[in-house]
């Protein structure tokens, strides 16, 4: 049975074996990844996972540029299936392209429901936080996540964006 953790440094071998899944450089939606990271090493994970969970506390001032924000892992066992990421507020480029949620799934564990699974219950934190509606976006591609979307109960508003950064958006009232 699938779980939605905080990043943690135990799963460190674990989180590595995903990424290698996805492939080396391979941005991951709702993982929190950013060039200036290290992930190899005990001491580089340790300090990636620190910022996560910091970027979550609101007594710490996010960095310039960038909001608080959940990250929660999907796992089964000590096996990282995938990540997604709650936004807690949106700057422009955020209302633009990004949305409130990210999230990604490992390409082994894709077409089984995790993403709806995590959506879910990221919703429910999405309700504590206060939101009464979230910005979710998917590159428009990408039809299997719009499907996880309007599954979700989001309506779709328009596309926006070039290029890599042609989105779908969607709203779902809280």
């Amino acid at each position: 049975m699938p779980e939605l953790i905080a990043p943690t440094t135990r799963l460190h071998a674990a989180w590595i074996a995903s990424r290698d899944e996805w492939g080396r450089g391979v941005h991951q939606d709702g993982a929190g990844m950013r060039p200036q990271d290290e992930y190899d090493t005990p001491e580089g994970f340790a300090r990636w996972v620190r910022r996560l969970t910091d970027e979550e506390d609101v007594h710490i001032p996010p960095a310039q540029d960038w909001v608080h924000c959940t990250y929660r892992w999907m796992v089964e066992g000590d096996r990282v299936l995938g990540a997604i990421s709650l936004r807690h507020i949106l700057t422009d480029y955020l209302m633009e392209v990004g949305g409130h949620i990210g999230y990604g799934v490992r390409p082994s564990e894709r077409r089984k429901g995790l993403a709806g699974w995590a959506l879910g219950l990221t919703l429910d934190e999405a309700r504590k936080l206060g939101l009464e509606r979230v910005l979710i976006t998917c590159r428009v591609a990408n039809v299997a996540s719009a499907r996880t979307i309007e599954k979700a109960g989001g309506v779709f508003e328009d596309i926006r964006g070039t290029g890599d950064d042609e989105v779908r958006r969607y709203w779902i009232t809280l």
